[in-house]
This record gives structure tokens, C-alpha cells and sequence, in this order.
């Protein structure tokens, strides 16, 4: 009988089969709907990426707006290991732009694409197969020109006849295409497929062995990760992926997930990355508090749920051995045991060090603000979990360069109406103060806020959630605005649920702002 106590343990990796983890959160993850980042905040999360271990950052596109351009660029220049890639289309000037972008990096990549299944080159590219051929090898030609790492995807690769793929594939080596790309746009293929796939495509094109083959899934099927690691098994050795697998619809394949099963299950995924794993729970916390967008309870590697065990015959087995339920320790993905062991009386320090024990870098205006906060904080509860202070620093990083700030708020309510909230707020520095009623003190809250800064938006979402347990809790609250079809979304957690909307509120009025003046800016540029 097998002993399956223990996860099977085989030999490292060769060299042959490194995997390079090309991340696309700045990127593809920001085009997910509400995901838009600030220019700091893509600094902070390129930064984090670098150190990590991630080998590829695709640190945006730098034709769609200045400030992707900017960003790109600004991250080129600071990044220390990482090759910085901009995207591309297949037009001229879109890869003219991209290397401008990417000059500064100590490794830049161009990553162009085009359109080759039949149903995209009939309506989206409207072009014949030999047409979309030429501007293949126009493309790769152009971008090879500016610089010698060029990635080549061809979008909708999983729905293109496979001969024209080999065809196309074929002559983006040939025109100087280094990496290979067959995404599955549209999250529409099974691992057995795409292991397939590219198992046909290597053998059957003469140059493949001139370029690295490279998967990037999305999640439509609830697949990415899976179709991922079979595009591994097929041949390929770059997976596409992002923090918390956002992206656009359902999303890409998650990085976490990706590293994790690679690490442990070696026994039948004979891979390596160069990704630092104990850094998986703060990088998706970041990208998770820059983004406003929650971690399911329940997501595999990251979630809150994912090493919580509440079932009894659980329970029994993890006082027992802890492998009864774990396939691997909390403390490999960087998520710390500790709890309940900060108060009011904790000293600077001691906050600094526990910040560095969870993840956490800031320098030293982040960290008074961040201490200040905590300080408040302790004040108001009996007990500070790990939990509250993760959401009282990552409320500040969102909130670092707000133009709008709440200063105070008061409330009454009760069963006697109309609801009236009293509200002071800083705009642009001009300290302003309103009363509002409403129907309900949220609706008061809300109203405050419109008075002081007049605004015609959607709510789309407002929702409430704990963030540990107990009467003294603090209230997360998430917030989703829509204007002219453009939707943000913003969190923020406070003892108090009326503080914690306002909070939330602002903070989506603030990236609303940040969207229009990029508009504005495209605009002016013409």
C-alpha cells in the first residue's frame, strides 16, 4: 500500500524545464472592468512583482493612453530584474510607441499580436488569411528592429485552423518573433486540447525550436489554470497569468495557483519558476487593495478560507497531523499564523516589525500614517487581528494620493427620520463642510457627499462584510460607481459601517476623477 502521508518529493527541475512566469495583472488584469490602477499604485505592484521572482512584467500598452505610456516607461526604468514588456498591435506606430516605452528597461520586450481565427479575421480584421500573413512578418520585422526580445501572439490561437496557425507561427520565428504565444482568448479550450495543440505545433513548424512557446488562459470555463499547465505538458515554457487571476470576463489563469501546483505537485509537474512563493499572500493583497477587487473566501492558494478549517473531523485531523488536510503550509505562501498580538500599548517597533512579518515595505510617512491609524484603531476595539491591520494599511496605499478626503462625519439615525449625516471634507485641499438627509443614514452619508462634490454617477454595488468577528468589527465596504459606461470600484474597512461607505465612496469618486483627466489628456493629445 502507498504511503500518502507525506506529498512525494522528485528530482529538481532541469534547466530544460524552467518555467518563465510572464505576469499581465498591470495589463490584461487592469483591463478587467473597475480595475483601473493609479500611476503609483502600478510602480507599487510592478515593484512588488520584480521581487518576487516574476520573470516577464507586461507593464501595460502603451499606445492606448499617455498615462499607460508614462507608467510603462516610469517601470522600465526603475525595475532591477524583470524584462519589461509593452503590448502591441500589429500597426506600425503601435510598436513605434511600445519601444519608446520600454527603451529605459535593462531587458525590454515588444509582445505584438494579431487576429488569426477565421471568425476574427472575417469580422474583426475584416482580411484575408494572406493579408494577416504579410502583417505578421511586417509587425515582428518592425518590432525586431527596435529590440531583440519579440513576443508574437496569435490571438484566438485555440479557434485558428491549425495548418494557417503553423503558417502563421512559422513566419513570426522567421521575421524574428523569440517567443510564441497561442493564447486561448477566449477561454474556450480543454487541457487535452491545448496540450495537443501545441505538441502539433512544434512538430510540425521546422523553426520552433528558434523561439519559446508561451500559454495565456483565460478563465471562461473555469479552466485557465488547468489549460496552463497542459500547454506545459505539450511543450510550452512561458505561462501568461495575473495576481488573483483578474482579467478581462472571468479573468486569466491565476500566478498563485500556477506557482503552487507547480511546487507541489513536482511529482508530476517536473517544472521550477524563480517566483519567491512566501510572497503570494501579500502580492494578493495588493493587487487586491489597488484594485478594490475582494479575494473570493474560497480562492484556492490566497483566499481567507483556503487554510481555515472549521469541520469538526477537520479539525481532529490537523490537531493530529497537519497533512490530514493541508497539501502544503500556510507559511509557504506567506500567510502568518499569528494572531491577537497587538494592542494599544504596541510600540512603533514592535507595529514596524509585525508589518514586516506580514508583508509589508513602507516608508516612513506610510508608516506614521499607517500607525497613527492603528493607534485609533486599538483605541476602539479589544482586540487587533492581523486581519484589521492589513485593511488599515492597504486603505492607505489606496488612499495615498486621493484629491478628496473625508476629515470628519456625523450621523443621526433611528426609527425617527428623515436621516441627517453632517460631513467635512478636504477637495483639492479647500476644506468644505455639508448637511444632508436621506432615507436611511447610508442614503444621508451618500447625499453629503454629492452636496459637497456634485457629481451625476451610477451605484452600481454597496456591500458590507466583517472583517473578523465580533460587535467591535470592522466593517469592510465595497463600493461600485459607473459613469458613460466607465465602472470603478473601491474598499474601505472601519469600525464604523457609515465612516467605512463614505470612506469607499470617495475613494471610487477619486479614481473616476483619475479616469476622466486620462480621457481628457488622450483628448488634448488628439
Amino acid at each position: 500500500m502507498t504511503d500518502t502521508t507525506t506529498p512525494p518529493v522528485s528530482a529538481p527541475a532541469s534547466k530544460a524545464d524552467r518555467v518563465i512566469i510572464f505576469d499581465t495583472t498591470l495589463r490584461d488584469g487592469e483591463q478587467c472592468p473597475g480595475a483601473s490602477m493609479t500611476f503609483e499604485e502600478k510602480l507599487e505592484v510592478a515593484a512588488l512583482l520584480d521581487e518576487m521572482g516574476v520573470d516577464v512584467i507586461e507593464a501595460g500598452f502603451p499606445i492606448a493612453s499617455i498615462g499607460d505610456f508614462e507608467s510603462v516607461a516610469e517601470i522600465a526604468r526603475r525595475t532591477k530584474n524583470a524584462t519589461i514588456a509593452g503590448l502591441s498591435r500589429a500597426a506600425l506606430n503601435d510598436i513605434d510607441r511600445c519601444a519608446e516605452a520600454v527603451k529605459h528597461a535593462r531587458r525590454g520586450r515588444i509582445h505584438t499580436f494579431l487576429s488569426t481565427s477565421p471568425v476574427h479575421m472575417k469580422y474583426k480584421l475584416q482580411k484575408e488569411p494572406e493579408q494577416v500573413l504579410e502583417m505578421i512578418v511586417a509587425s515582428v520585422t518592425r518590432a525586431r528592429n527596435h529590440v531583440d526580445d519579440v513576443e508574437w501572439s496569435s490571438e484566438d490561437g485555440t479557434r485558428t485552423e491549425i495548418d494557417f496557425l503553423c503558417r502563421c507561427v512559422e513566419a513570426a520565428i522567421k521575421a524574428g518573433a523569440t517567443t510564441i504565444n497561442i493564447p486561448d482568448t477566449v477561454g474556450y479550450t480543454t487541457p487535452s486540447e491545448y496540450e495537443r495543440l501545441f505538441r502539433t505545433v512544434i512538430e510540425r513548424v521546422p523553426n520552433s525550436d528558434k523561439a519559446v512557446f508561451s500559454v495565456h488562459c483565460h478563465d471562461d470555463l473555469g479552466m485557465a489554470v488547468a489549460n496552463s499547465l497542459a500547454g506545459l505538458a505539450g511543450g510550452a515554457r512561458q505561462i501568461e497569468c495575473t495576481i488573483n487571476g483578474i482579467g478581462e470576463r472571468a479573468g486569466n489563469a491565476a500566478l498563485e495557483e500556477i506557482v503552487m501546483a507547480i511546487n507541489t505537485r513536482a511529482d508530476v509537474l517536473p517544472y521550477a519558476t524563480g517566483i519567491d512563493a512566501t510572497m503570494l499572500t501579500r502580492a494578493s493583497k495588493l493587487v487586491s487593495a489597488v484594485t478594490s477587487f475582494p479575494v473570493q473566501y474560497n480562492k484556492a492558494i490566497v483566499g481567507r478560507n483556503a487554510f481555515a478549517h472549521e469541520s469538526g473531523i477537520h479539525q481532529d485531523g490537523m490537531l493530529k497531523h497537519t497533512q490530514t488536510y493541508e497539501i502544503m503550509t500556510p507559511e509557504s505562501v506567506g500567510v502568518s499564523k499569528t494572531s491577537l498580538v497587538m494592542g494599544k500599548h504596541s510600540g512603533r517597533a514592535a507595529f514596524r516589525d509585525k508589518l514586516k512579518t506580514m508583508g509589508y515595505e513602507l516608508g516612513e510617512n506610510a508608516l506614521n500614517d499607517a500607525f497613527a491609524r492603528f493607534k485609533d484603531l486599538a483605541d476602539r476595539k479589544k482586540v487587533v487581528y492581523d486581519e484589521d491591520i492589513e485593511a488599515l494599511v492597504d486603505q492607505g496605499i489606496a488612499a495615498a494620493h486621493d484629491r478628496i478626503k473625508l476629515i470628519s462625519l456625523s450621523v443621526i439615525a433611528g426609527t425617527r427620520g428623515p436621516q441627517r449625516a453632517t460631513m467635512k471634507m478636504s477637495v483639492d485641499g479647500e476644506v468644505k463642510t455639508e448637511e444632508a438627509e436621506g432615507n436611511g443614514p447610508v442614503d444621508a452619508t451618500f447625499n453629503a457627499i454629492k452636496a459637497l462634490v456634485p457629481h451625476n454617477v451610477k451605484l452600481d454595488l454597496y456591500q458590507v462584510h466583517a472583517v473578523t468577528e465580533g460587535t467591535d468589527a470592522q466593517a469592510e465596504v465595497s463600493v461600485r460607481l459607473e459613469e458613460n459606461g466607465k465602472a470603478v470600484t473601491a474598499r474601505a474597512a472601519d469600525p464604523d459601517t457609515l465612516v467605512a461607505s463614505a470612506q469607499a465612496y470617495i475613494t471610487a469618486l477619486n479614481k473616476l476623477q483619475m479616469k476622466r483627466q486620462t480621457l481628457n489628456a488622450q483628448s488634448a493629445a488628439g
